[in-house]
C-alpha cells in the first residue's frame, strides 16, 4: 500500500505542486522516506520525468533553495546583487579588454634588419675590448737565430717604428679572434658582408646553405676562418664597405660566379688575408707603415691589391678552380718580394676609375707605363715596374710548388 501511494504522490508531483509541498514537509521535518531532491531532480528519475523542472524549482519555497548553490542561482534568475569581490573582478576584465582594443601592432626590434656596420666601428670594438690574453699568444715577426738573422739585420727590410708595435699587435691579435655568435658585433659584420654583395635588405640566417652563395665552404662561415681568424672578416667588410673598393668587390664576386671560372669568393678573400699577415710578419710592409705612419690601413690596401691582383690574373689568363694552388702561390710570391708596386698598382686602379676611364684588367707589362696620377713616385720607378710587374704563367711554376699555396 505504500508502495502504491509512493507512486501516486509522484505522478501528482510532476502534474503540479501537491507532492512538492509534501516532499518540503518532509524534508523540512527530516523523516521523510522518499529520496533527497538533488539540484532540482530526484535521483532515479530519468530526464524525460524533468521535462518540467522549470516549474518544479520555481514551486520549491526558499527554505529549500538555500540548501543548493546552483538552485539559489537559478531561482534568483540574475536579479541578486553582485558582492564586492565579484564586481571588482569583472570591473577589471572590462578595463584589460577595452586596453586590449587600443594596442596597436609594433614591430619589435628583433624583426627589423641589422644595420650594416663600417669597418671602423668594427675596429673601434676591438681597440677597446681586453685583448691581454690574446696578445699573448700572437707572433708578430718571424724568429731567426743565427747567421739568419745577421742577414736579415743587414739587408733586410727595416724595423717598423716603435710607436706603430702597438697597432701591428692589435692586428695579429684581432687574426686570433674567432668568430662569437654573442658578440652584436660580429653578427653585423657577417651580415653585412652577405648583404652588401647580395644586395640583399634583410638578415639572413646564422647557419645555412645561403653562405656558400657568397663563397664559403659549408653553412657555418667560422669554419673558414683557420690561420686568419676574425682578420678575415674584418678585410672582407673593409672591401664591401668602402666606396671606392665596393664596386671591385662586386666585380671579384660576379667572376666568383662565373660558369666556368667561378671560385668561392669569401674564401679566396680569406687567402689574401693570409697573405697580406704574412708580408706584415715578415717585414716586407714595414717601410710603407713607416712612411704613412700606420698599419692598419697599410694592410688593408695591401690586402685589397693583393686581391686585384688575383683577379686581373684569374680573369685574364682563364684560370678555373683546379689552377687555384698554382695561382695563390705565384700572387703570394710577386705580393711579398713587389709590396710597393702592387700599392701603387691599386692607387692606378682607383684612380682612373674615379676618373671614369675603364682600369686595365690584366697585368700584362703593357699596363705598366707612369701614369699622370702618380707624379714624382711614378716618374721615380719608370725605369723599373715594366721588369717588376711582369708575371710569370701560372703553368710555369715547378710542381712541387703546387701542395704551398692552396684554398683554405
Amino acid at each position: 500500500m505504500e508502495e502504491d501511494s509512493g507512486v501516486t504522490s509522484h505522478t501528482e508531483g510532476l502534474n503540479g505542486v501537491f507532492h512538492e509541498c509534501k516532499e518540503t514537509e518532509e524534508l523540512t521535518n527530516g523523516h521523510s522516506n522518499h529520496k533527497p531532491v538533488m539540484n532540482g531532480l530526484t535521483p532515479g528519475h530519468s530526464v524525460k520525468e524533468h521535462a518540467n523542472g522549470s516549474s518544479l524549482l520555481k514551486s520549491l519555497p526558499i527554505s529549500a533553495l538555500k540548501q543548493n548553490g546552483l538552485l539559489r542561482s537559478l531561482a534568483a534568475g540574475g536579479e541578486q546583487p553582485k558582492t564586492e569581490e565579484e564586481s571588482a573582478e569583472v570591473e577589471q576584465a572590462r578595463e584589460e579588454w577595452e586596453a586590449l582594443e587600443s594596442i596597436q601592432p609594433v614591430v619589435s626590434e628583433e624583426s627589423s634588419p641589422t644595420p650594416l656596420i663600417s669597418f671602423n666601428e668594427a675596429l673601434q670594438h676591438f681597440q677597446t675590448t681586453d685583448l691581454g690574453e690574446v696578445l699573448k699568444n700572437i707572433q708578430p715577426t718571424i724568429r731567426r737565430t743565427g747567421l739568419a738573422a745577421i742577414t736579415h739585420f743587414l739587408f733586410g727590410p727595416p724595423r717598423l717604428h716603435r710607436e706603430l708595435l702597438e697597432e701591428r699587435d692589435l692586428v695579429f691579435a684581432i687574426a686570433q679572434c674567432s668568430l662569437d655568435n654573442s658578440q652584436a658585433v660580429h653578427m653585423r659584420v657577417l651580415q653585412t658582408i652577405y648583404k652588401r654583395l647580395t644586395g640583399s635588405k634583410q638578415d639572413c640566417p646564422r647557419f645555412g646553405t645561403h653562405w656558400e652563395n657568397v663563397g664559403f665552404q659549408g653553412m657555418d662561415p667560422a669554419t673558414d676562418l683557420r690561420g686568419t681568424g676574425f682578420l678575415g672578416l674584418m678585410h672582407t667588410l673593409y672591401l664591401v664597405m668602402d666606396p671606392e673598393t665596393l664596386p671591385l668587390a662586386r666585380d671579384i664576386y660576379k667572376l666568383s660566379q662565373h660558369p666556368t671560372q667561378n671560385f668561392p669568393f669569401c674564401v679566396m678573400s680569406i687567402n689574401m688575408t693570409r697573405i697580406a699577415l704574412h708580408a706584415l710578419r715578415e717585414e716586407s710592409l714595414s717601410k710603407e707603415c713607416n712612411r704613412r705612419q700606420q698599419v692598419v690601413g697599410v694592410l688593408n690596401e695591401f690586402y685589397v691589391a693583393t686581391f686585384l691582383h688575383l683577379y686581373q690574373l684569374w680573369k685574364s689568363q682563364q684560370k678555373t678552380i683546379s689552377d687555384s694552388g698554382f695561382v695563390l702561390k705565384e700572387v703570394e710570391l710577386f705580393a711579398k718580394k713587389n709590396p710597393k708596386q702592387m700599392l701603387r698598382r691599386l692607387d692606378v686602379f682607383l684612380r682612373e676609375r674615379r676618373a671614369g676611364g675603364a682600369p686595365r684588367a690584366s697585368p700584362d707589362p703593357t699596363a705598366q707605363q707612369p701614369s699622370p696620377y702618380l707624379g714624382e713616385r711614378g716618374a721615380r720607378s719608370e725605369g723599373t715596374r715594366g721588369k717588376e710587374m711582369h708575371f710569370t704563367g701560372v703553368c710555369e711554376l715547378t710542381p712541387d710548388m703546387e701542395g704551398e699555396a692552396r684554398l683554405i
